[in-house]
């Protein structure tokens, strides 16, 4: 692990069998240096393991081979060192805004006042003060996403996972918390692994763009963005940003025709 990592994943590789005994090799052995306050986003084709390879960050999934290490600690289960957003809304919906953000913090054991002032914290860093006494299905797509994203970083992780958290939502909201997630980051920083199957969010978001090979996935590139923070989408226009993008398009579509043609 280097010095300046707090993420190491290590000959990671993912092969699952079916009830008829027939193997998938999902994830090939991948290597990934994560540093510290570092915004990476894993791009790369539908079903290249990419969800694959985060789930094992995460603890919710075991690898065939290799190991994940987290501050030189083996990841060996889910733990509240790191924070886990998914694509869907995972909100309890018998439970307000501010008691979902409270879950996470009432199970650390933290004292019903501590939690609240904690989760009032975050709901008003994600603009969800007003609404902290709504429950889920009165909130629009975005809103029980930004819920979501409190939740994660009320219970204060060391590394934030995100899986597409923002592929559901519709065009202009999903760019709006793409701004919002940057600006808290920049904010926070925390150490973000960010997948993504848009290109442009990929370049937008990520301070590394890591692009994974159809599947069996494996990690095909890894550029730093060229892009400072702190970021608008003015850079969305510039030749920098269409010529990272033409690049990356090119990488992409190589990896998909060449599954096509398996």
């Amino acid at each position: 692990m280097s010095s300046n990592s707090i993420l190491s994943i290590r000959g990671v590789a993912r092969t699952f069998t079916s009830a008829g005994g027939l193997s998938t090799v999902a994830l090939q052995a991948t290597d990934l240096e994560v540093a510290e306050n570092d915004f990476v986003t894993i791009l790369g084709p539908s079903g290249c393991g990419k969800s694959t390879l985060l789930r094992i960050v995460a603890g919710l999934d075991t690898p065939s081979e290799g190991q994940v290490l987290l501050d030189g600690r083996k990841v060996e289960g889910p733990g509240a060192d790191r924070g886990m957003v998914f694509q869907s809304y995972t909100l309890f919906p018998w439970l307000t805004v501010l008691d979902n953000v409270c879950f996470g913090l009432r199970e650390r054991g933290l004292a019903r006042a501590q939690q609240l002032e904690i989760a009032r914290e975050f709901l008003g860093k994600v603009g969800l003060t007003k609404f902290a006494g709504h429950y889920p299905k009165q909130l629009s797509g975005g809103m029980q996403q930004r819920t979501a994203l409190a939740r994660a970083l009320a219970n204060g992780p060391r590394m934030l996972l995100m899986d597409e958290p923002f592929g559901a939502l519709d065009h202009q909201t999903r760019e709006l918390m793409q701004e919002l997630l940057l600006s808290i980051w920049e904010r926070e920083r925390k150490t973000v692994l960010f997948v993504t199957h848009d290109i442009d969010e990929a370049i937008f978001m990520g301070s590394r763009v890591v692009v994974m090979s159809a599947r069996p996935g494996r990690i095909k590139s890894d550029s730093p963005s060229p892009f400072p923070h702190p970021r608008s989408y003015a850079i969305k226009t510039t030749a920098e940003f269409a010529a990272l993008k033409r690049e990356l398009t090119e990488q992409l579509r190589t990896e998909v025709q060449a599954a096509a043609l398996a």
